[in-house]
């Protein structure tokens, strides 16, 4: 444990991030088993609920790398507390209303979003990140996105009981409890000693030619073309799968089953991909995950619909679902050191959710459309293929700067 655990403070801020991406991630999985309770209440099409969905993974993705910024120069804590007082504004809009037009928009969408962007994966992580030496981090950042999971897995349970027990609003109403409970955990996120093996030029190291370097970087590039397809992937069906699942026959409950059962499983596969990041090529595990979920998605959409292909379809993505990340930003702190880490993953990040968005509106678009999602699965089944191959020339090799102040 000792050798795992550098210092306290590396303790304190890894349990901190848990709390606070359970807290963040866990939320955020609920929101597409609100829209039953929309399409009546508030008139709510699929296209409108869909583009709430997408503008919300719009802001998120925008200002993941401003508050990674806040975070490397003025500390995570700072960063993420923001968030929560920004999530906590945009469910109180939710649940006072007015619940239409633009005004939907803002709260669930443009609110939200900013809120994510802070409270939710990149800046967390990342924080956590820069705590842990290489031969560790994966591991580290693995426990914290295992975290979501057990929100992911939570979550939806409690949101489907809440929403049929005492309705969206009163369940929007148990949210902001939640969300007061992240804002606490979020003052608990340290920063680092960094007492780990770091270069002269790595501290000496400004945040312009830190850009720079990473743009300059084909593996930058290439990862963040892979993660633009793990974006399109989850947000299609954590938006979309309800009523996917409607449409094909089957009940509420087996959307929920579903999302519950990622959220569960997600647990081991973060916490398998982080485990295996300490020991094999990460570049290679992210080829073998995206293979993977083409063949899931292909299995679950071309089957007979029934429990048990929904039971099937939980537990496999759901191993996929978060596993992306622990080598995602294992190589971004591999390749440039963990001084910018959370911009830099918050970049990252940024094009996850242009991914994010695409499968949350165009999920909704072709429904409205042709009256089925099977354009959007066939795309996301494409995806897979094309991450598949991207990830496969990427240089993992640490940058070697000169000694020197840039």
């Amino acid at each position: 444990m000792k050798k795992f655990i550098p210092n306290k403070i590396a303790l304190i801020t890894l349990v901190s991030a848990c709390f606070v991406i359970l807290v963040s991630m866990g939320l955020r999985q609920t929101f597409g088993l609100f829209f039953s309770a929309f399409e009546q209440d508030l008139n709510c099409t699929r296209t409108e609920f869909g583009l709430a969905i997408g503008i919300q993974m719009l802001f998120w993705g925008f200002f993941a790398p401003l508050f990674g910024f806040l975070a490397d120069k003025f500390g995570g804590n700072k960063a993420v507390f923001i968030g929560f007082v920004i999530f906590g504004l945009g469910i109180y809009m939710l649940y006072t209303g007015p619940n239409t037009g633009i005004f939907f928009q803002l709260s669930l969408g443009v609110l939200v979003g900013i809120a994510l962007g802070a409270t939710a994966m990149s800046v967390p992580v990342s924080e956590v990140g820069k705590h842990f030496p290489n031969e560790s981090r994966s591991m580290a950042t693995g426990l914290v996105t295992a975290a979501a999971s057990i929100g992911y897995f939570i979550s939806p349970l409690f949101t489907k009981y809440s929403l049929g027990a005492v309705g969206w609003e009163n369940t929007l109403k148990y949210f902001m409890y939640f969300i007061l409970f992240g804002l606490i955990a979020s003052i608990f996120l340290l920063p680092s000693k960094g007492n780990f093996k770091t270069s002269q030029a790595d501290k000496n190291q400004a945040f312009v030619p830190a850009l720079k370097e990473a743009f300059k970087h084909k593996g930058y590039i290439l990862l963040v073309l892979g993660f633009f397809v793990c974006g399109f992937q989850i947000t299609l069906v954590g938006t979309h799968i309800p009523g996917y699942m409607q449409d094909r026959g089957l009940g509420g409950w087996s959307a929920t089953i579903i999302l519950a059962l990622i959220g569960l499983f997600n647990i081991i596969g973060t916490l398998g991909m982080g485990y295996l990041g300490t020991k094999y090529s990460k570049k290679i595990l992210l080829s073998i995950l995206y293979f993977l979920r083409a063949v899931v998605i292909s299995i679950f959409i071309f089957l007979p619909p029934s429990l048990y292909t929904s039971i099937f379809f939980g537990i496999t993505f759901g191993v996929l679902w978060l596993s992306t990340v622990p080598p995602t930003n294992g190589i971004v702190a591999q390749i440039f050191g963990t001084k910018y880490l959370s911009t830099l993953f918050g970049i990252v990040f940024l094009s996850h959710q242009f991914g994010a968005f695409a499968g949350a509106f165009l999920g909704g678009y072709f429904f409205d459309l042709f009256g089925s999602y099977d354009s959007a699965w066939y795309i996301a089944i494409a995806l897979s293929l094309f991450a598949t191959l991207v990830h496969l020339p990427i240089d993992e090799k640490p940058i070697v700067r000169a000694e020197q102040t840039i």
